[in-house]
């Protein structure tokens, strides 16, 4: 480390401490050039997120592209910018909680998955251009697993005599 102030970098360490809720280790340090004390802090770097696109190539997870996706399927919706922002954050959040490599379908997956309980149309819009919808055919399944929120009915067991 050099000194900030004679740029020399033989120094010692006078004092650690644990600093930010344990993400960061803020260092006392004393220059052995010129005697002057000065503070730094130590942070791991953070991984970066790598998305597996279907076509093999690998590239870096972007919040602001997954946010404009989101953006682009709530347009004309009563839901705002904020709750756009929030819901990319969550799924950044559970995408990092799943690895360092994750797939453009646990993506996918993910963004259905929140705007199923947000907004029908919007699932939908999402849903055409992620699944590659062809024809009406294909909105009208979507639909009908859309449509699917109860659970079926129990049998009921037939008397045996």
């Amino acid at each position: 480390m050099r000194c900030p102030y004679c740029r020399t970098d033989d120094d010692k360490v006078v004092d650690s401490r644990a600093s930010d809720e344990g993400a960061a280790i803020r260092r006392r340090r004393e220059c052995l050039g010129c005697g002057r004390r000065y503070t730094t802090f130590e942070r791991t770097e953070p991984l970066p997120l790598l998305v597996l696109k279907r076509s093999g190539s690998v590239e870096v997870f972007d919040r602001d592209k997954l946010s404009r996706g989101i953006a682009s399927a709530v347009a004309g919706r009563p839901i705002d910018d904020e709750a756009v922002e929030t819901i990319a954050v969550e799924i950044e959040d559970y995408l990092r909680e799943s690895g360092p490599e994750v797939t453009t379908e646990m993506v996918g997956l993910a963004v259905l998955e929140q705007l199923k309980g947000l907004d029908d149309v919007a699932y939908l819009r999402f849903a055409s251009v992620y699944k590659g919808f062809t024809d009406l055919a294909d909105f009208e399944r979507e639909v009908g697993l859309l449509q699917k929120t109860t659970a079926p009915k129990p049998r009921r067991a037939r008397d045996q005599d």
